[in-house]
């Protein structure tokens, strides 16, 4: 690779199971900040969820793998399903820094009421330097910048994903601009 930057999207997840919405998000935030690559990340023990109501990480990954084949710009890790013990978003991520070459500038995915809890994620102190998020809100969900913790608004895009409430209109307007839709 050369000494253009290329630009990885992580989405994180439980994909228990992944849907529509996950794959329309991606896209479309694949699309508006030109990323490289989209990466899904099934997460293997996620630390804020019963594992008791989780589908087996296996089964998980091979959804998440199914779901995405179509798309060449999505990719499934299997990095954290593989990883003994919690899976926690700092530790993959400087994972991936050393799978992808230098020149990758990373974009963590996570949906807005996630990035409202920022503060509650394991080890976060230095996230913000190893890292971009990009926060993805459904229509109607507002989310103010300043509610997030103060040391991620400058690393924090705020997007809202117009999928679900998007006119025809609206539709062949984007696919005229070649953009996601």
């Amino acid at each position: 690779m050369s000494g253009k930057t290329f630009k990885l999207g992580i989405m994180g997840g439980t994909f228990n199971p992944i849907h529509q919405g996950h794959l329309v998000a991606a896209e479309f935030i694949r699309d508006e900040f030109k990323l490289d690559e989209v990466l899904f990340v099934p997460s293997g023990k996620p630390p804020h969820k019963d594992s008791n109501e989780i589908a087996p990480p296996e089964h998980r990954w091979m959804m998440t793998v199914l779901a995405t084949a179509s798309n060449e710009h999505f990719s499934v890790s299997s990095l954290e399903i593989e990883r003994v013990g919690e899976s926690y978003t700092r530790e993959t991520i400087l994972q991936l820094k050393k799978i992808y070459p230098e020149n990758t500038e990373c974009y963590f995915i996570t949906g807005a009421d996630a990035i409202a809890e920022i503060s509650t994620w394991h080890k976060t102190e230095d996230l913000s330097q190893i890292t971009k998020f990009i926060a993805a809100s459904r229509p109607g969900y507002k989310l103010d910048i300043k509610s997030i913790d103060s040391r991620f608004q400058q690393c924090t895009y705020l997007i809202e994903i117009p999928a679900l409430t998007i006119s025809s209109t609206e539709i062949r307007k984007r696919i005229k601009e070649r953009k996601a839709y």
